[in-house]
């Protein structure tokens, strides 16, 4: 367990150093070949979220995201935003969590936009989605019952950990558009 929690830590604050570049074709191109393997497990786990593949303007799949905390936590992951199918950002998200907790654990993270207002709203950057916001955890038939709240819908889907945790905190994303 030490070991799962020290790998899980690790990744996550490792990935924590902000991108100098900006939008970068080969991390785009390789983040899109783990968000296809992410969709696919997705869709194999609970066929009924192709309606939301369907309907959505678009989503984001951040493929793996890393978690740990000892009391204060955080939490990262890197992805793609996809319209029409094409990737057209890198999406970073970050977490920071206070209040009990203790483990490490990792999981993919799929968010979708109902509408173009909500997506033009991720795509300004620095989206903030609070303590008040919900995810779907992905199980069979899961989404069959989600809905969009606020032009979006979240849904997740562990890979692997274990983490106790009863705390607040919210995710923030960093959106950089492809040039």
């Amino acid at each position: 367990m030490n070991k799962i929690f020290g790998t899980i830590l690790a990744v996550a604050l490792a990935s924590a150093a902000p991108s100098a570049f900006g939008w970068d074709p080969d991390d785009a191109a390789e983040q899109d070949a783990k968000a296809q393997t992410a969709i696919a497990s997705f869709k194999e786990k609970d066929p009924s979220i192709q309606r939301f593949f369907d309907s959505a303007v678009a989503y984001v799949v951040i493929p793996t995201v890393g978690k740990g905390g000892i009391g204060i936590g955080g939490a990262r992951g890197k992805g793609n935003l996809y319209e029409g199918g094409a990737v057209t950002a890198n999406v970073t998200l970050t977490q920071l969590t206070i209040g009990f907790q203790w483990g490490g654990q990792a999981y993919s993270e799929f968010l979708f936009f109902e509408d173009a207002a909500a997506l033009e709203n991720f795509k300004k950057g620095n989206y903030e989605l609070g303590a008040q916001a919900s995810a779907v955890a992905v199980t069979a038939g899961a989404s069959a019952d989600a809905n969009f709240v606020d032009g979006i819908a979240i849904f997740t889907q562990a890979k692997g950990g274990l983490m106790y945790e009863a705390t607040v905190g919210g995710q923030k994303f960093k959106v950089e558009l492809k040039e």
